[in-house]
């Protein structure tokens, strides 16, 4: 078997031979995939009763549980992995780690699964225009329905399980994903276009129970810090390198690919969407998040 081309997998691959790297027979790592332990809801829940260790969660999900992760949700907010790293590995990053202490959660950073595009069967989408009339699956999130009311699209909130069949039937004409997603689940056979929007970075988070944290010494806690550091540094390279790869999958796969073809025109469709999460990610993160990708 090859090594993991999910993102998740890899962050949660990566965290543990680092952490036996850096202290060999110290740390004893279980992987429980593709959701063994339930969904990411769950397994947030596991890690507060401190019954599951540690896990590698979706953002959006992390911001059921505290609100300003929203921060990383927002529609073309990041232009690029390299702004977003700047502000996840900055003062930003740390801040919305250490709010999920309160929570039973230590946050240790974040992976990433790229951007997020859209893919849909109507028309390639290069200008918000495009997005009028489509009926577009969407994360059951009030942020990224409020994002696609906002460009002109029509969200319709649906659980993953649902969504193939949802598109194969044509009750919608496409969804939003990260490009290694599209390939693995199959979206080549059932939808013909791609456009890379990057609405959205996809920023994943590496958590560990707080409960098992503190049973650490503080010589462990200080190793399992830096080896998650390493592991993400690492994580991000390999999925950049994944990505490059799957877009070339996807085209061999037939599907027509476009880019979009000004940014600006999306994002001042948005404006209305930071306003309205100003005050549930809090005014200081979003602005020092803001100040920071405008550098």
């Amino acid at each position: 078997m090859g090594p993991p081309q999910d993102p998740y997998a890899i962050a949660a691959h990566y965290f543990a031979e680092e952490l036996e790297s850096a202290a060999p027979g110290e740390f004893k790592v279980s992987f429980f995939p593709n959701h063994q332990l339930g969904n990411d809801t769950a397994m947030l829940q596991a890690m507060q009763f401190g019954t599951m260790g540690a896990g590698v969660i979706t953002g959006t999900q992390v911001g059921t549980l505290e609100s300003a992760f929203q921060l990383n949700d927002l529609p073309f907010l990041y232009a690029t992995n390299q702004q977003a790293h700047k502000v996840l590995d900055g003062e930003v990053g740390q801040k919305l780690l250490s709010l999920l202490d309160a929570k039973g959660i230590v946050g240790l950073g974040f992976p990433e699964a790229g951007f997020r595009h859209t893919i849909n069967n109507k028309r390639p989408i290069r200008t918000p225009a495009d997005f009028n009339g489509v009926k577009l699956r969407v994360q059951p999130s009030d942020l990224f329905i409020s994002s696609f009311r906002a460009i002109g699209a029509n969200p319709v909130p649906m659980a993953w399980s649902d969504v193939f069949t949802a598109v194969q039937q044509g009750t919608v004409d496409g969804l939003e994903i990260p490009l290694p997603v599209i390939f693995a689940n199959k979206y080549p056979e059932v939808t013909d276009y791609l456009s890379l929007t990057s609405h959205t970075y996809n920023a994943l988070a590496l958590l560990m129970s707080k409960q098992t944290f503190d049973k650490l010494s503080a010589e462990n806690q200080e190793i399992v810090r830096q080896a998650a550091k390493r592991a993400i540094k690492r994580q991000r390279k390999t999925v950049a390198a994944n990505n490059d790869q799957v877009l070339e999958q996807i085209q061999a796969a037939g599907m027509t690919v476009n880019e979009v073809d000004d940014v600006e025109a999306f994002r001042s469709k948005v404006s209305g969407v930071y306003d309205e999460y100003r005050s549930k990610i809090g005014e200081d993160i979003l602005a020092k998040a803001l100040e920071q990708v405008a550098e």
